[in-house]
């Protein structure tokens, strides 16, 4: 079974405000790097785009039955994919305060997505900005995504 390792980042200036997403996908002797930059976003936005992006490219390229591990030092996106996503989809997509989750429309893609894998991903969280070679090389192309954006988050008030 193939073995991939994808490192994600998120990040935003002004918070809310430009943002851009990267990620590295790495497995044999390829790294391919995905990236994207929106106009008018926030941080967690961006984080949860950037696994986005990498599970699109995974699913497109047929590596579904793969092992993924997956690094991030996002705990909001870490904590959401081990823990609260299953009680946000067993409470229909609310919080414990009874109202829709943050960014929903990413994170249902994201639970929708996550089962293609059958239970095939491992998850890590990193200290960011810890010295990890390629989580900060994905923090600098998601900066640089941030300062040249090309697309409209279209949902940003979705997250409001």
């Amino acid at each position: 079974m193939l073995k991939i390792n994808i490192y994600i980042d998120g990040s935003c200036i002004n918070n809310p405000g430009p943002g851009g997403c990267a990620s590295i996908i790495k497995f044999i002797k390829k790294e391919i790097i995905l990236k994207a930059g929106y106009y008018y976003t926030t941080n967690n936005r961006m984080e949860l785009m950037a696994l986005i992006l990498s599970l699109n490219f995974l699913i497109k390229n047929y590596y579904i039955n793969s092992y993924i591990n997956i690094f991030t030092d996002s705990s909001y996106l870490y904590n959401g994919v081990k823990f609260w996503i299953y009680s946000w989809k067993k409470n229909n997509w609310k919080n414990s305060n009874n109202r829709y989750i943050k960014n929903i429309d990413l994170w249902y893609f994201i639970y929708k997505n996550m089962f293609l894998f059958q239970k095939k991903i491992n998850w890590s969280l990193l200290k960011s900005h810890s010295g990890n070679y390629y989580n900060n090389k994905c923090d600098k192309i998601a900066f640089l995504s941030a300062k040249n954006p090309l697309f409209f988050d279209y949902f940003i008030y979705s997250s409001y």
